[in-house]
């Protein structure tokens, strides 16, 4: 990965993070507080040393809202902040990062720095207001300390998605990340076919496999879970949500609106592999999404890998024109896809 890409996709997942957090509190602007929230995410080595540190998601939420509380009472205002909720974004939008914010994630992409996240929570840590200094003593920690767990860790690749070929005819995107939640969670999560709305951004309702002995399949939405164990070679049918997260309409190709879901392979709670295909466009190329779960501290590791087949045939003389906008489109499903698993545990 270049240092630009890294920069890039390091600064967009921080900023999002960030903003989601701000967005728990009625906040439309994410400040300092949230940047510090994100880093806490990160699966890169600044979120690893945090989570050593003692510092979870939870335990810097806790911080940040004792911090605020005193900010408010040293003004002379007697008042109470409103607690926060759920996380709002992508429902609603018009979020963006405080000026402070931005200026300090540009400075972590400036020549000499690392362009990561590790650069993120130094500039932090640097910063003259005073409040990641703050914030660490209420969580019993130190800029020292954070200091000498980032000196002492190696030199870590980024998270985000790298993209590479697999066997010949593939290509696979991979994604490395952390979420907030116990490895049994996650596997839950993944696992249960009617959540696949859950961590499926473009998903809207599961129907269960056609029984031939019955009359009609049966939507997830009105279907509990049997407590049957998924088998592979299972298939369900997920019909494409018509729906952006905030309620606006979404325009889906007739062709596109249906899709076949059949597990690959399964190993509880370590590894599912979902395969998907498009009954109604067989042309389009099917695709395997795999997802490595370990435990972690803190939480879970989640490695999420898509990889398809390139298209044989005479259409493979299209490949130098299609291939690219292909791996970006999958990038973008893989990051989707990330950020909707983690929310789901936040």
């Amino acid at each position: 990965m270049s240092r630009f890409t890294r920069y890039a996709t390091t600064s967009q997942s921080l900023s999002l993070a960030a903003m989601e957090e701000a967005s728990r509190r009625g906040l439309r602007e994410a400040g300092l507080q949230d940047l510090f929230l994100a880093l806490t995410l990160s699966d890169q080595s600044a979120g690893r040393v945090l989570r050593d540190l003692g510092i979870t998601i939870d335990a810097g939420r806790t911080a940040v809202e004792e911090y605020q509380k005193e900010q408010i009472a040293s003004l002379g205002i007697n008042a109470s902040l409103p607690p926060a909720g759920d996380i709002v974004l992508p429902k609603t939008g018009g979020y963006e990062l405080s000026k402070r914010a931005r200026v300090l994630i540009g400075r972590a992409g400036e020549k000499g720095r690392t362009a990561d996240a590790t650069a993120v929570l130094r500039v932090l840590l640097d910063e003259p207001s005073g409040v990641v200094t703050d914030l660490l003593e209420r969580l019993n920690t130190t800029p020292a300390m954070v200091i000498a767990g980032l000196d002492h860790a190696s030199t870590a690749t980024t998270q985000n998605s790298k993209i590479r070929s697999r066997r010949r005819g593939e290509c696979t995107v991979v994604n490395e990340s952390f979420v907030p939640a116990s490895i049994n969670e996650v596997w839950a999560l993944l696992s249960e076919p009617e959540r696949i709305p859950e961590w499926d951004p473009m998903a809207g309702t599961v129907e269960t496999t056609i029984d031939e002995t019955a009359s009609s399949p049966t939507t997830m939405e009105n279907h509990k879970p049997s407590g049957e164990k998924v088998q592979v070679g299972a298939a369900w049918t997920v019909h494409a949500s018509t729906t952006y997260p905030d309620g606006k309409p979404l325009r889906v190709q007739e062709k596109l609106r249906r899709r076949t879901l059949e597990v690959l392979h399964i190993t509880p709670p370590s590894r599912i592999s979902w395969y998907l295909t498009y009954p109604d466009a067989i042309t389009n190329p099917p695709m395997t999404r795999t997802f490595d779960l370990a435990p972690t501290t803190g939480g879970t590791h989640l490695t999420i890998t898509m990889t398809w087949a390139q298209r044989q045939g005479w259409q493979r003389l299209l490949r130098p024109v299609l291939l690219p906008p292909r791996r970006f489109l999958t990038w973008i499903m893989v990051n989707q896809t990330r950020d909707t698993i983690s929310r789901a545990f936040r």
